[in-house]
Protein backbone atom coordinates (compact mmCIF):
# COMPACT_ATOMS: atom_id res chain seq x y z
CA UNK A 1 0.00 0.00 0.00
CA UNK A 2 3.40 2.56 0.38
CA UNK A 3 4.05 2.11 -3.38
CA UNK A 4 2.89 4.14 -6.58
CA UNK A 5 0.11 3.21 -8.18
CA UNK A 6 0.28 4.19 -12.17
CA UNK A 7 -3.26 4.59 -13.34
CA UNK A 8 -2.75 6.56 -16.52
CA UNK A 9 -0.15 7.55 -18.82
CA UNK A 10 -0.95 11.38 -19.77
CA UNK A 11 -0.43 13.12 -22.90
CA UNK A 12 2.88 14.19 -23.49
CA UNK A 13 5.60 14.45 -26.35
CA UNK A 14 6.01 10.48 -26.20
CA UNK A 15 2.26 9.98 -25.67
CA UNK A 16 -0.08 11.89 -27.75
CA UNK A 17 -4.12 12.28 -27.42
CA UNK A 18 -6.07 9.62 -28.31
CA UNK A 19 -7.92 9.83 -31.46
CA UNK A 20 -11.06 9.53 -31.35
CA UNK A 21 -14.56 10.99 -33.76
CA UNK A 22 -14.45 14.27 -31.35
CA UNK A 23 -10.55 15.55 -32.45
CA UNK A 24 -9.08 13.58 -35.06
CA UNK A 25 -9.42 16.48 -37.27
CA UNK A 26 -7.84 18.75 -35.07
CA UNK A 27 -5.25 19.92 -33.22
CA UNK A 28 -5.84 21.66 -29.53
CA UNK A 29 -3.32 23.17 -27.73
CA UNK A 30 -4.58 24.52 -23.96
CA UNK A 31 -3.09 25.24 -20.91
CA UNK A 32 -4.61 25.29 -17.42
CA UNK A 33 -6.20 28.56 -17.78
CA UNK A 34 -7.83 28.13 -20.84
CA UNK A 35 -5.55 29.89 -23.27
CA UNK A 36 -5.89 28.03 -26.57
CA UNK A 37 -4.58 27.24 -29.83
CA UNK A 38 -7.21 25.11 -31.30
CA UNK A 39 -6.91 24.24 -35.35
CA UNK A 40 -9.61 22.53 -37.25
CA UNK A 41 -9.08 20.55 -40.52
CA UNK A 42 -12.79 19.59 -40.94
CA UNK A 43 -13.44 19.76 -44.71
CA UNK A 44 -15.34 22.59 -45.29
CA UNK A 45 -15.34 23.84 -41.73
CA UNK A 46 -11.31 24.83 -41.38
CA UNK A 47 -10.39 27.29 -38.74
CA UNK A 48 -8.00 28.33 -36.65
CA UNK A 49 -8.98 29.96 -33.14
CA UNK A 50 -6.38 31.93 -30.57
CA UNK A 51 -8.06 32.85 -27.49
CA UNK A 52 -6.86 33.73 -23.87
CA UNK A 53 -10.08 34.06 -20.89
CA UNK A 54 -7.95 37.21 -19.48
CA UNK A 55 -10.08 40.42 -19.36
CA UNK A 56 -13.18 38.41 -20.51
CA UNK A 57 -12.28 36.76 -23.53
CA UNK A 58 -10.51 37.92 -26.42
CA UNK A 59 -9.76 35.79 -29.60
CA UNK A 60 -8.45 35.96 -33.17
CA UNK A 61 -10.71 33.53 -34.99
CA UNK A 62 -9.15 32.84 -38.87
CA UNK A 63 -11.26 31.16 -41.46
CA UNK A 64 -14.84 29.69 -40.39
CA UNK A 65 -16.12 31.11 -37.49
CA UNK A 66 -18.05 28.91 -34.84
CA UNK A 67 -18.90 29.47 -31.11
CA UNK A 68 -18.16 27.83 -27.82
CA UNK A 69 -21.14 24.98 -27.94
CA UNK A 70 -19.49 21.35 -27.63
CA UNK A 71 -19.06 19.13 -29.18
CA UNK A 72 -21.34 20.38 -32.22
CA UNK A 73 -20.58 24.63 -32.43
CA UNK A 74 -22.97 26.48 -34.60
CA UNK A 75 -21.46 28.78 -37.39
CA UNK A 76 -20.79 32.48 -36.71
CA UNK A 77 -20.06 33.66 -39.99
CA UNK A 78 -16.94 33.60 -42.22
CA UNK A 79 -13.31 35.16 -42.83
CA UNK A 80 -11.60 36.50 -39.51
CA UNK A 81 -12.10 37.99 -36.04
CA UNK A 82 -10.24 40.15 -33.95
CA UNK A 83 -12.20 40.88 -30.70
CA UNK A 84 -11.94 41.47 -27.00
CA UNK A 85 -13.77 42.44 -24.16
CA UNK A 86 -11.14 44.55 -22.85
CA UNK A 87 -9.44 47.83 -25.01
CA UNK A 88 -7.82 46.78 -28.35
CA UNK A 89 -5.12 49.13 -30.06
CA UNK A 90 -4.00 48.56 -33.79
CA UNK A 91 -0.44 50.31 -34.43
CA UNK A 92 1.74 50.74 -36.96
CA UNK A 93 4.93 53.05 -36.76
CA UNK A 94 5.32 53.18 -40.29
CA UNK A 95 1.66 53.38 -41.92
CA UNK A 96 -1.55 51.64 -41.78
CA UNK A 97 -3.93 50.35 -45.17
CA UNK A 98 -6.71 49.28 -44.61
CA UNK A 99 -9.07 48.15 -47.67
CA UNK A 100 -11.99 45.88 -48.46
CA UNK A 101 -10.75 46.35 -52.52
CA UNK A 102 -10.43 42.02 -52.89
CA UNK A 103 -6.92 40.55 -53.44
CA UNK A 104 -7.96 36.92 -54.48
CA UNK A 105 -6.29 34.24 -52.74
CA UNK A 106 -3.65 36.80 -51.53
CA UNK A 107 -2.12 37.18 -54.96
CA UNK A 108 -0.78 40.31 -54.80
CA UNK A 109 1.79 42.81 -52.60
CA UNK A 110 0.64 43.60 -49.06
CA UNK A 111 0.53 47.26 -50.20
CA UNK A 112 -1.32 46.75 -53.16
CA UNK A 113 -3.20 49.92 -53.13
CA UNK A 114 -3.74 50.83 -56.95
CA UNK A 115 -7.75 50.82 -55.95
CA UNK A 116 -7.54 53.66 -53.52
CA UNK A 117 -4.48 55.79 -54.98
CA UNK A 118 -6.86 55.66 -58.11
CA UNK A 119 -9.85 57.12 -56.26
CA UNK A 120 -8.02 59.78 -54.72
CA UNK A 121 -6.55 60.51 -58.46
CA UNK A 122 -10.03 60.82 -59.45
CA UNK A 123 -11.00 63.43 -56.86
CA UNK A 124 -7.81 65.33 -57.27
CA UNK A 125 -9.06 65.70 -61.23
CA UNK A 126 -12.21 66.76 -60.17
CA UNK A 127 -10.69 69.46 -57.93
CA UNK A 128 -8.51 70.51 -60.99
CA UNK A 129 -11.83 70.72 -62.82
CA UNK A 130 -13.48 73.28 -60.64
CA UNK A 131 -10.17 74.68 -60.10
CA UNK A 132 -10.21 76.43 -63.24
CA UNK A 133 -14.09 77.80 -62.95
CA UNK A 134 -13.86 78.92 -59.77
CA UNK A 135 -10.51 81.25 -61.11
CA UNK A 136 -12.36 82.62 -63.53
CA UNK A 137 -15.41 83.20 -61.40
CA UNK A 138 -13.42 84.91 -59.04
CA UNK A 139 -13.89 82.84 -56.25
CA UNK A 140 -11.55 81.16 -53.94
CA UNK A 141 -9.46 78.58 -54.73
CA UNK A 142 -9.06 75.53 -53.26
CA UNK A 143 -5.21 74.46 -51.68
CA UNK A 144 -5.02 71.93 -54.92
CA UNK A 145 -0.89 71.80 -54.19
CA UNK A 146 -1.57 70.44 -50.60
CA UNK A 147 -3.69 67.98 -52.19
CA UNK A 148 -1.34 66.58 -54.42
CA UNK A 149 1.31 66.23 -52.28
CA UNK A 150 -0.75 64.44 -49.41
CA UNK A 151 -1.44 61.74 -52.27
CA UNK A 152 2.11 61.72 -53.97
CA UNK A 153 4.39 62.38 -51.08
CA UNK A 154 2.46 60.74 -48.49
CA UNK A 155 -0.41 58.14 -49.18
CA UNK A 156 1.20 56.53 -52.21
CA UNK A 157 3.08 53.41 -51.03
CA UNK A 158 2.78 55.05 -47.15
CA UNK A 159 6.13 56.99 -48.04
CA UNK A 160 5.45 58.50 -44.50
CA UNK A 161 3.19 57.49 -41.12
CA UNK A 162 -0.54 58.06 -42.77
CA UNK A 163 -3.30 56.05 -42.57
CA UNK A 164 -5.26 54.56 -45.55
CA UNK A 165 -9.12 53.85 -45.51
CA UNK A 166 -10.32 51.68 -48.93
CA UNK A 167 -13.88 50.28 -49.88
CA UNK A 168 -15.13 50.09 -53.13
CA UNK A 169 -19.09 50.23 -52.14
CA UNK A 170 -19.11 52.51 -49.48
CA UNK A 171 -18.12 53.61 -45.91
CA UNK A 172 -19.64 54.72 -42.80
CA UNK A 173 -19.30 56.42 -39.68
CA UNK A 174 -21.78 56.58 -36.74
CA UNK A 175 -21.54 56.51 -33.33
CA UNK A 176 -24.99 57.45 -30.82
CA UNK A 177 -22.15 60.49 -29.18
CA UNK A 178 -20.42 62.83 -30.59
CA UNK A 179 -17.84 62.32 -33.72
CA UNK A 180 -14.74 64.65 -33.68
CA UNK A 181 -12.77 65.21 -37.03
CA UNK A 182 -9.21 67.58 -36.71
CA UNK A 183 -6.34 68.26 -38.60
CA UNK A 184 -3.30 70.36 -37.99
CA UNK A 185 -3.50 71.56 -41.62
CA UNK A 186 -6.34 71.20 -44.38
CA UNK A 187 -9.27 68.81 -44.23
CA UNK A 188 -10.04 68.06 -48.11
CA UNK A 189 -13.86 66.59 -49.10
CA UNK A 190 -14.08 65.67 -52.26
CA UNK A 191 -17.27 64.16 -54.13
CA UNK A 192 -17.99 62.87 -57.57
CA UNK A 193 -21.57 63.87 -57.21
CA UNK A 194 -23.51 65.35 -53.96
CA UNK A 195 -22.53 66.47 -50.66
CA UNK A 196 -25.39 65.94 -48.39
CA UNK A 197 -25.38 67.81 -44.43
CA UNK A 198 -28.95 67.34 -42.65
CA UNK A 199 -28.60 68.96 -38.85
CA UNK A 200 -31.51 68.70 -36.57
CA UNK A 201 -30.30 71.91 -34.31
CA UNK A 202 -27.48 74.34 -35.20
CA UNK A 203 -25.42 74.58 -38.53
CA UNK A 204 -22.12 76.76 -37.63
CA UNK A 205 -19.29 77.53 -39.40
CA UNK A 206 -16.34 80.10 -38.47
CA UNK A 207 -13.40 80.67 -40.30
CA UNK A 208 -10.56 83.08 -38.96
CA UNK A 209 -9.90 84.51 -42.33
CA UNK A 210 -12.53 83.92 -45.27
CA UNK A 211 -15.80 81.87 -46.32
CA UNK A 212 -16.01 81.16 -50.02
CA UNK A 213 -19.22 79.39 -51.97
CA UNK A 214 -18.51 78.64 -55.45
CA UNK A 215 -21.47 77.22 -57.71
CA UNK A 216 -20.87 76.79 -61.39
CA UNK A 217 -24.32 76.08 -62.85
CA UNK A 218 -27.71 76.30 -60.95
CA UNK A 219 -27.11 78.73 -58.25
CA UNK A 220 -27.11 79.37 -54.98
CA UNK A 221 -30.26 79.23 -52.59
CA UNK A 222 -30.61 80.34 -49.05
CA UNK A 223 -33.58 79.82 -47.23
CA UNK A 224 -34.88 80.57 -43.27
CA UNK A 225 -38.44 79.04 -42.87
CA UNK A 226 -39.12 80.95 -40.28
CA UNK A 227 -36.66 83.31 -37.81
CA UNK A 228 -34.70 86.69 -38.96
CA UNK A 229 -32.30 86.52 -41.81
CA UNK A 230 -29.23 89.13 -41.15
CA UNK A 231 -26.35 89.56 -43.74
CA UNK A 232 -23.49 92.09 -42.77
CA UNK A 233 -20.41 93.13 -43.39
CA UNK A 234 -18.85 94.28 -40.06
CA UNK A 235 -15.81 95.64 -40.91
CA UNK A 236 -15.47 96.80 -45.03
CA UNK A 237 -17.94 97.27 -47.74
CA UNK A 238 -20.84 94.70 -49.18
CA UNK A 239 -20.98 93.95 -53.27
CA UNK A 240 -24.19 92.75 -54.77
CA UNK A 241 -24.07 92.23 -58.47
CA UNK A 242 -26.11 90.51 -61.00
CA UNK A 243 -25.73 89.72 -65.14
CA UNK A 244 -29.47 90.30 -65.11
CA UNK A 245 -32.30 91.49 -62.73
CA UNK A 246 -31.96 92.14 -59.04
CA UNK A 247 -35.48 91.79 -57.23
CA UNK A 248 -36.32 93.11 -53.73
CA UNK A 249 -39.44 92.18 -52.58
CA UNK A 250 -41.39 92.21 -49.12
CA UNK A 251 -44.74 90.22 -49.26
CA UNK A 252 -45.66 91.78 -45.60
CA UNK A 253 -43.85 94.61 -44.82
CA UNK A 254 -41.59 97.45 -46.10
CA UNK A 255 -38.09 98.34 -47.89
CA UNK A 256 -36.24 100.16 -46.02
CA UNK A 257 -32.89 101.27 -47.42
CA UNK A 258 -30.56 103.75 -45.89
CA UNK A 259 -27.50 105.03 -45.73
CA UNK A 260 -25.09 107.46 -42.88
CA UNK A 261 -23.72 109.18 -46.23
CA UNK A 262 -25.32 109.03 -49.39
CA UNK A 263 -27.57 106.99 -51.89
CA UNK A 264 -27.04 107.19 -54.95
CA UNK A 265 -29.44 105.20 -57.78
CA UNK A 266 -27.98 105.34 -61.52
CA UNK A 267 -28.88 104.00 -64.44
CA UNK A 268 -29.00 105.19 -68.41
CA UNK A 269 -26.96 108.47 -67.20
CA UNK A 270 -30.01 109.44 -65.11
CA UNK A 271 -29.37 109.37 -61.23
CA UNK A 272 -30.87 110.50 -57.97
CA UNK A 273 -28.23 111.50 -54.83
CA UNK A 274 -29.98 111.42 -51.73
CA UNK A 275 -27.27 112.87 -48.76
CA UNK A 276 -26.79 115.79 -46.81
CA UNK A 277 -30.08 116.41 -46.20
CA UNK A 278 -31.00 116.83 -50.02
CA UNK A 279 -32.62 114.73 -52.61
CA UNK A 280 -30.42 115.39 -55.82
CA UNK A 281 -32.62 114.46 -59.29
CA UNK A 282 -30.32 114.46 -62.78
CA UNK A 283 -30.92 113.01 -66.32
CA UNK A 284 -29.25 113.85 -69.89
CA UNK A 285 -33.03 113.50 -71.28
CA UNK A 286 -36.25 113.67 -69.81
CA UNK A 287 -37.44 113.73 -66.12
CA UNK A 288 -41.40 112.64 -66.04
CA UNK A 289 -43.38 112.71 -63.18
CA UNK A 290 -46.97 111.36 -63.08
CA UNK A 291 -49.23 111.51 -60.45
CA UNK A 292 -52.97 112.29 -59.81
CA UNK A 293 -51.92 114.64 -56.94
CA UNK A 294 -48.50 116.53 -56.60
CA UNK A 295 -48.21 118.13 -53.15
CA UNK A 296 -45.52 120.09 -51.77
CA UNK A 297 -44.75 120.49 -48.43
CA UNK A 298 -42.67 122.35 -45.31
CA UNK A 299 -39.10 120.40 -45.10
CA UNK A 300 -39.09 117.31 -43.16
CA UNK A 301 -36.32 114.46 -42.14
CA UNK A 302 -37.10 110.89 -40.89
CA UNK A 303 -34.46 109.66 -38.36
CA UNK A 304 -32.05 106.59 -39.51
CA UNK A 305 -30.95 103.54 -37.49
CA UNK A 306 -27.36 102.98 -38.06
CA UNK A 307 -25.83 99.80 -37.43
CA UNK A 308 -23.14 100.06 -34.64
CA UNK A 309 -20.13 97.10 -34.91
CA UNK A 310 -17.08 96.69 -32.37
CA UNK A 311 -14.23 95.19 -33.37
CA UNK A 312 -14.52 90.94 -33.07
CA UNK A 313 -10.52 90.35 -32.51
CA UNK A 314 -9.06 87.04 -32.47
CA UNK A 315 -8.15 86.02 -28.45
CA UNK A 316 -5.98 82.52 -27.83
CA UNK A 317 -5.15 81.24 -24.47
CA UNK A 318 -1.80 79.00 -24.91
CA UNK A 319 -1.85 75.68 -22.72
CA UNK A 320 1.36 73.77 -21.87
CA UNK A 321 1.26 70.25 -21.25
CA UNK A 322 3.62 66.91 -20.79
CA UNK A 323 3.96 64.97 -24.37
CA UNK A 324 1.87 62.00 -23.80
CA UNK A 325 1.19 62.21 -20.61
CA UNK A 326 -1.30 65.44 -21.44
CA UNK A 327 -0.44 66.72 -17.56
CA UNK A 328 -0.24 70.31 -17.30
CA UNK A 329 3.09 72.27 -17.07
CA UNK A 330 2.61 74.98 -13.81
CA UNK A 331 4.57 77.40 -13.34
CA UNK A 332 6.93 77.16 -16.78
CA UNK A 333 8.87 79.65 -18.43
CA UNK A 334 7.50 80.34 -21.87
CA UNK A 335 8.46 82.64 -25.25
CA UNK A 336 5.20 83.13 -27.27
CA UNK A 337 6.41 83.56 -31.10
CA UNK A 338 3.69 85.16 -33.34
CA UNK A 339 4.07 85.03 -37.18
CA UNK A 340 5.21 88.78 -37.18
CA UNK A 341 8.27 87.84 -35.64
CA UNK A 342 7.54 89.45 -32.06
CA UNK A 343 8.82 87.42 -29.10
CA UNK A 344 6.94 87.67 -25.87
CA UNK A 345 7.91 86.10 -22.39
CA UNK A 346 5.12 84.21 -20.69
CA UNK A 347 4.98 82.07 -17.76
CA UNK A 348 2.19 78.96 -17.33
CA UNK A 349 -0.16 79.37 -14.16
CA UNK A 350 -3.18 77.12 -13.36
CA UNK A 351 -3.59 74.18 -15.10
CA UNK A 352 -0.57 74.94 -18.17
CA UNK A 353 -2.32 77.80 -18.97
CA UNK A 354 -0.68 81.55 -20.21
CA UNK A 355 -2.52 84.82 -19.89
CA UNK A 356 -4.92 85.67 -22.70
CA UNK A 357 -3.30 86.62 -26.05
CA UNK A 358 -5.26 88.71 -28.59
CA UNK A 359 -4.73 89.17 -31.71
CA UNK A 360 -6.19 90.99 -34.48
CA UNK A 361 -6.66 88.63 -36.78
CA UNK A 362 -5.88 84.53 -37.03
CA UNK A 363 -1.72 84.37 -36.71
CA UNK A 364 0.26 80.63 -36.46
CA UNK A 365 2.07 81.35 -33.45
CA UNK A 366 4.51 78.85 -30.98
CA UNK A 367 5.11 78.62 -27.50
CA UNK A 368 8.62 77.42 -26.50
CA UNK A 369 9.90 76.47 -23.79
CA UNK A 370 12.26 79.19 -22.55
CA UNK A 371 16.11 78.67 -23.49
CA UNK A 372 14.50 75.84 -25.82
CA UNK A 373 16.50 75.47 -29.11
Amino acid sequence: PDRPYIAHALHDSVHPDHVNLYNYKRNVLRTPANNKLRMDDERGREHIKLSTEYGGKSQLNLGHLVDSQRPHPDKRGEGFELRTDDWGAIRAGKGLFISADKQARAGGEVLEMEAALNQLQQAQTLTEALYGAAEMAKAELADLQQQKALLSETLAELKKSALLLSAPEGIAQTTAKSLQLAAGENIIVTSGKSTDFSVLKKFTVAAGERISLFAQKLGIKLFASKGRVDIEAQGDEMGLAALKDITVNSHEGKVIISAKQEILLVSGGGYIRIGNGQVECGAPNHIIQRAAVWQKFDGQSVSQTVQQWQTANYAVTPKAVRAYKISPLDRQNMQFHAEDGGVQALSTIQNGKTPLQKQVGVEISQLKIKDEE
